[in-house]
């Protein structure tokens, strides 16, 4: 068990062209050669990621994620403050 014998790939070939026809089949292997090329592509890409961020954080362990440090504050304002800022924008709105 495991591998294949020659009648074993014969009978697939033949279920494979009464399935789909001859005429289908190279484009049936051209899309799945197309689509496990851009995974291994994705695949690549991720790790090469993972390698960076993993090395950023061994040579900088101190160092914030630069998304999470750059994210603005909604607001310093007490409640007072936007308050009065909201009337103030009330009345030169209204002007």
């Amino acid at each position: 068990m495991g591998s294949f014998g020659t009648t074993e790939i014969i009978l697939i070939v033949a279920v494979l062209f009464l399935l789909f026809g001859a005429s289908r089949l190279p484009q049936l292997a051209k899309s799945f050669g197309q689509t496990r090329k851009a995974f291994k592509d994705g695949m690549k890409e991720a790790e090469e990621e993972e390698r960076l961020e993993n090395e950023q954080k061994r040579l900088n362990p101190d160092m914030v994620n630069p998304s999470i440090a750059a994210a603005p504050q909604v607001t310093s304002m007490t409640d007072e403050d936007l308050a009065a800022e909201m009337r103030r924008r009330a009345e030169v709105k209204q002007q």
